[in-house]
């Protein structure tokens, strides 16, 4: 039988002075949120209901700042999410604040009741006193920088955006291969502007009959298409119909007619902010980084096959972990870690599905790039 050697998860960083004194836990609520105060000794030393506005969040971090004696480092705060007004607030005060998954927190309350009893009050004390024995287990949180606050919401905006933009494209797609299959051949996805203008210009295989090669000429030269010639696109739109039933291109014309106006209203924020995505990457990439080294941005940016979503998404979703070099929390939040599960002679490894979906594809994306240049190099 081999020996079993104790490992230690995180281990303790100077920067976080132990032990503390005082062990706060907040539940998270949208309105309200409930925080339970321990000393050492696990004693209650206080606990209230906070509103969520700004004053009573302020009176929040003056209440812990009296309770301290005003020493925020003595303090370890343990909370559900990792970002919010709540958070910040307390961070720039210098408490000290460790993010729990709310799996994490269902795990821990078993060891105080067992009969699935569950309210904010006790929700509360469980983190408190959580935080207070198994420090390792939390996630110490600190202030983000400006701009990767920035990154995140300009990223997770343009992917609400191209969303929504996809949705209503796959929408339109479906109306014309319904009617118009002739504007498919153009464009498959329906998701240029210029097939846009083409159908407010032919709405229906009978308008395309009257349309001249002067008016196709015009909207290819003002969207600057050249691989396609005007005759050519005169051609695959007057080809023959397919047969439908009556008032089925009234139909489909209508649809077409709400459908195109909501593209192009998405097209421009949606253009608008992937430029915005570009410009703060290569700002941040043009910054220096220790010891006049290159950014971290600017390295994840030479890999080949890493483009400027890749390269957002990683630093909007994973920031601190790629900072710290904490690679096996970067695996574990993007669900590439696999788990384990073994009893007897029953073993079975399985993949995460409580993770980031924007992290796990950009770590997916870097690891198939990584795997298809290193066969490059090998066959060569």
């Amino acid at each position: 039988m081999g020996l079993i050697v104790p490992t230690t998860i995180h281990p303790a960083r100077e920067d976080q002075p132990l032990p503390y004194e005082w062990f706060v836990g907040i539940d998270w609520g949208s309105q309200q949120h409930q925080v339970s105060v321990l000393d050492r000794d696990r004693r209650r030393v206080g606990e209230r209901v906070v509103d969520h506005d700004g004053a009573s969040l302020a009176r929040l971090a003056d209440w812990l700042w009296t309770l301290s004696a005003g020493q925020p480092q003595r303090v370890a705060v343990a909370i559900e999410v990792p970002r919010g007004a709540m958070v910040e607030g307390l961070l720039e005060r210098g408490f000290h604040l460790f993010a729990m998954n709310p799996k994490q927190r269902d795990r821990f309350r078993d060891r105080h009741t067992v009969a699935g009893a569950k309210d904010d009050r006790r929700d509360a004390f469980v983190l408190a006193d959580s935080v207070r024995t198994d420090q390792p287990s939390f996630r110490r949180l600190h202030l983000e920088e400006p701009q990767l606050l920035l990154l995140r919401e300009l990223s997770r905006a343009e992917e609400t955006l191209l969303e929504a933009f996809r949705r209503s494209a796959n929408r339109l797609r479906e109306q014309l291969h319904r009617l118009y299959p002739q504007m498919l051949q153009l464009c498959s996805a329906a998701d240029e502007p210029w097939l846009w203008d083409l159908i407010t210009l032919a709405p229906t295989p009978a308008h395309a009959m009257l349309l001249s090669e002067e008016q196709v000429q015009r909207v290819l030269k003002a969207h600057r298409i050249r691989r396609i010639k005007a005759t050519e696109v005169l051609a695959c739109l007057q080809a023959p119909a397919l047969p439908v039933a009556p008032g089925t291109a009234e139909a489909a014309q209508a649809h077409c007619g709400f459908l195109l106006p909501c593209l192009r209203v998405l097209a421009e924020p949606l253009q608008a902010c992937s430029q915005q995505v570009g410009t703060l990457l290569r700002t941040m990439a043009d910054e220096p980084g220790e010891g006049e080294s290159p950014s971290d941005v600017a390295i994840v940016q030479s890999l080949p096959g890493v483009g400027r979503k890749i390269t957002a998404w990683l630093f909007a979703e994973a920031a601190q972990p790629l900072a710290e070099r904490d690679y096996q929390v970067l695996r574990t939040h993007g669900g590439v870690a696999p788990v384990t599960k073994q009893s007897g002679k029953r073993r079975q490894v399985v993949m995460r599905h409580g993770c980031n979906p924007r992290l796990r594809h950009a770590l997916y994306h870097m690891a198939r790039v990584a795997m298809q240049r290193d066969a490059h190099f090998n066959s060569v």
